[in-house]
């Protein structure tokens, strides 16, 4: 499997300049990812399209990626959390891989901006490479790294597995909250994380603060200035990317599912912040709380987060990107008075939406 995955990413070096590596083989203009991923972007954790039925709907898939795109997203993540982890058990992985790669080359050949295309890639070690083959396959430039199911795993053990993966594709780690099935990870092991070669960032999403300074300041210990730190703590985003750290260190854009609604919304915000964090502390901590009570009523934090990805679908449905809020699991569905949550938030900050910019494309996203 590693043999596999390195050949994938030795064939795909002929057109990326991957970090690690001696550059592009071919006359094809190289591209660099760390310097894409340390300019701050955002990068949406892209959902999954289905009809009633539970089919994927690719026509809607499409659309999705074209909005993110249309709005100026940096990247997309796919095959993570938001897009059902269960898309590995219906043999989904490989197709919605591809069509995400597939609209964001069409927008590159265009004249568009490059995108980071960031696979998640879940499981043991030997399910990871896999997945990290078909990824390179389809012209991914990182991956995801998820590693929810190892709880019982020695740091030394996560460390073995995350380096195996490293040698065959970028690496973008990942600090997932245990809430919906990460684990701690301390100090120590992110100063060593750190020391893997090949990693090019970081999705800080423990939903702690304690634990998010731990990242932080591992990265910053570790002297790697080359390492790209990401939000993904969906319940403080402004926080994190207006702080400076202690040592300097910053936290430049973020990977987040919240990042999949009003997605033109987050594009600005973030240049906003890149411009400098326009206006006085008092009116961006308002703007922080504000955003984080509308991530309440999308995430479903109510409820322990077991609507947030039906959350999101519903947004989107609203919105009409998606024909159905329907999930994998048909089971999972917003929870008790979510949609209630959800309607009192746009009552009150309609300004919170991207709703007239998804209005004015949505014909030619979906055609």
């Amino acid at each position: 499997d590693r043999g596999l995955a390195a050949s994938r990413w030795a064939r795909a070096r002929r057109t990326h300049a991957f970090p690690g590596t001696a550059g592009p083989v071919l006359t094809a203009p190289a591209w660099d990812l760390r310097a894409h991923l340390a300019a701050g972007q955002v990068i949406p954790a892209h959902p999954l399209a289905l009809d009633d039925a539970g089919r994927l709907d690719e026509r809607r898939q499409r659309a999705l990626t074209r909005y993110y795109l249309a709005a100026g997203a940096g990247g997309v993540a796919v095959g993570v959390h938001t897009t059902q982890f269960a898309i590995r058990d219906h043999g989904l992985l490989e197709p919605v891989l591809a069509l995400a790669a597939l609209a964001a080359r069409a927008l590159e050949r265009r004249g568009g901006a490059a995108v980071a295309r960031i696979a998640g890639l879940c499981g043991r070690t030997g399910q990871a490479l896999k997945e990290a083959a078909v990824a390179l396959d389809h012209g991914y430039h990182a991956g995801r790294l998820s590693l929810a199911g190892w709880a019982e795993a020695s740091d030394e053990t996560l460390l073995d597995h995350c380096r195996a993966v490293a040698d065959a594709i970028p690496l973008f780690g990942f600090y997932l909250q245990p809430a919906v099935g990460g684990r701690a990870l301390g100090y120590a092991f992110w100063r060593r994380f750190a020391e893997i070669e090949h990693v090019v960032a970081i999705k800080i999403a423990p939903f702690d603060r304690y634990a998010t300074l731990d990242v932080v300041r591992a990265v910053n210990d570790s002297g790697r200035r080359d390492i790209a730190l990401y939000t993904g703590n969906d319940d403080s985003i402004i926080v994190d990317l207006l702080t400076a750290f202690p040592g300097g260190a910053r936290i430049v854009g973020g990977l987040l599912g919240q990042w999949a609604v009003w997605t033109k919304r987050a594009v600005e915000l973030l240049g906003e912040v890149k411009a400098g964090g326009a206006g006085d502390a008092a009116s961006w901590m308002a703007r922080a709380a504000l955003l984080t009570q509308a991530n309440a009523a999308i995430f479903d934090a109510a409820h322990g987060f077991a609507g947030c990805i039906a959350g999101i679908q519903e947004i989107l449905f609203r919105q009409g990107l998606l024909a159905s809020t329907r999930c994998l699991d048909a089971r999972e569905v917003v929870s008790p008075g979510q949609r209630e949550e959800i309607d009192r938030v746009l009552a009150a900050h309609p300004e919170l939406t991207d709703d007239a910019f998804v209005r004015e494309h949505l014909e030619e996203w979906t055609s």
